[in-house]
């Protein structure tokens, strides 16, 4: 019988015993306790539970019973000594107070009381060594943090990259030299709220970007950084809550479309994980290269929209440039997201010089083609549509793509040097993701698609040449993402690239590239 009166006791000091311990020795956010003035405010506790009467006891004696916010007691959870130690320690103050406030206190429940402590005194001793020990630690921290208001976070990545195979240029050879280079950012992470975010990446690196080898943007790498090893401020932006469902980006520099806008890519990893290319991190629609200016994201519930304008001299007072007056790129963009397993969205841009991507032939990114030329970019219109989406079929399989369209207009001759006209540039990829393959948060990746090119084109140069691409060419793209830590990730794969630049004369390029990423 006293066996079963201790078990008793143990099991009603499990109400409040968790959450106590989790608060004081985890320093965890638990949902806040309700003090309970009725065992009848319990909805999972019925007068036929035989724990009823017990419960009843300490709650209208003592008032030593706390409750969830939900009005659960919980009493079928599992405890540790240590949770039924902290719960003790919580009924010894309340009856040491009671006793001092002169309320009678039942020689039988006191009895009890002792014969627990006795159990359990070096729990309870242990209790408050850690709780000091857990204060002292705090304090530590507090004294030596690195800021009260901002987090630092880092990512190097480091890549053995090259070029297997290929051609350029109708039939040039392509120099197959084996490179290693890094990126390197820091983050700088500072809320003034808890809601809203300051965000500033420093980057470096010398990873090369493999156009200027191959002829082709269809080459470049997302993780390029051609920097020189300098240092520099790469992004700075701030975002906060507009409204309860709406948050805005205000973007000084570095600012980028997936920033305010859902990508909808399991593969998106921003060259750190995930896709080895450009093309294959995101629709390339996303990579106009405006970086100032404003974006916002909300959501009505599975309903998810964003839009932005992003300028590209902004900082240039001169005519011509500025925030309103120079290069910009407007995005909306309209979603259905009715959970982690499922999302479309249909985008709309318009912009004004910003047509190039950086994927792709060199026709499609117009303006480089000019420039390379005659020495000068043609000014350009351009309106593009993007659909994309995501849908994990089931736990181990992520089927993902894209299309996109651009109708691009050219505004000047370059001095009788190309007719004005419009060009149809199109893109579109299927993505494979496999999670947690072979171990969990491994993941392997497939990637099949067609980089931007133009289909058509009424623009004919001054020798009347056309300025369409003449064929096709397909984007093979494998990889497996290998979790060596939690801070460690080894990605090998390989890209492969058929008829290079939309030009069957040259052979298919083969990129191969083993990409390492520490993140802490």
């Amino acid at each position: 019988m006293k066996i079963k009166q201790n078990f008793l006791t143990a099991a009603i000091l499990l109400g409040f015993s968790s959450p106590v311990l989790a608060n004081s020795l985890e320093n965890l956010s638990s949902n806040p306790m309700a003090q309970v003035t009725s065992v009848n405010q319990l909805r999972d506790v019925s007068p036929t539970a035989w724990a009823f009467e017990a419960l009843r006891s300490l709650v209208e004696r003592y008032g030593c019973i706390v409750g969830y916010p939900d009005r659960t007691f919980r009493g079928e959870r599992a405890l540790t000594r240590w949770e039924f130690a902290a719960g003790l320690n919580a009924c010894l103050n309340t009856l040491e107070k009671l006793i001092q406030e002169g309320v009678a206190v039942l020689k039988e429940d006191l009895d009890k009381i002792k014969r627990l402590v006795k159990e359990f005194e070096t729990e309870l001793a242990a209790l408050g060594a850690r709780v000091d020990n857990l204060e002292n630690r705090v304090a530590f921290l507090e004294n030596n943090q690195f800021s009260t208001t901002t987090k630092l976070t880092g990512e190097v990545v480091m890549a053995l990259y090259g070029v297997a195979t290929g051609e350029k240029n109708g039939g040039e050879g392509i120099p197959q030299v084996p490179a290693f280079g890094y990126r390197a950012r820091l983050e700088l992470n500072t809320s003034f709220t808890g809601k809203d975010l300051l965000y500033t990446r420093l980057a470096t690196g010398n990873i090369a970007d493999l156009a200027d080898t191959t002829g082709t943007f269809e080459s470049t790498l997302a993780f390029t950084q051609p920097d020189g090893n300098d240092l520099l401020l790469e992004v700075l932006n701030y975002s906060f809550p507009l409204t309860e469902n709406i948050q805005l980006w205000l973007e000084a520099t570095g600012g980028a479309k997936d920033d305010f806008t859902n990508t909808l890519n399991f593969l998106d990893g921003d060259g750190a994980s995930g896709a080895l290319s450009a093309f294959g991190t995101r629709n390339p629609l996303y990579f106009a290269p405006g970086q100032t200016g404003l974006g916002l994201q909300g959501n009505y519930g599975a309903l998810q929209f964003s839009a932005g304008y992003l300028a590209g001299d902004a900082n240039d007072p001169n005519p011509g440039a500025g925030l309103f007056n120079g290069s910009y790129t407007a995005l909306g963009q309209l979603g259905y997201v009715p959970n982690d397993n499922f999302g479309i969205a249909l985008s709309y841009l318009h912009g004004y010089n910003q047509l190039d991507t950086g994927t792709g032939s060199q026709r499609s990114n117009f303006r480089f083609f000019t420039e390379e030329l005659f020495g000068e970019a043609v000014p350009t219109i351009n309106n593009s549509l993007g659909l994309q989406f995501t849908w994990r079929i089931v736990d181990g399989f992520v089927l993902g793509g894209w299309g996109g369209y651009t109708k691009a207009i050219t505004l000047s001759t370059l001095d009788g040097q190309l007719e004005r006209g419009d060009l149809d540039i199109w893109n579109w990829a299927v993505t494979l993701a496999f999670p947690d393959l072979f171990k969990e948060g491994n993941t392997a990746g497939i990637i099949v698609g067609m980089q931007p090119w133009v289909s058509s084109s009424s623009i004919r140069l001054n020798d009347g040449s056309a300025t369409n691409d003449p064929d096709t060419s397909f984007h093979i793209e494998g990889f497996y993402e290998w979790k060596l830590t939690d801070n460690i990730a080894l990605t090998p794969g390989v890209i492969v690239i058929t008829s290079p630049n939309s030009n069957n004369n040259n052979s298919t390029l083969v990129i191969g590239t083993i990409r390492t990423t520490f993140t802490f």
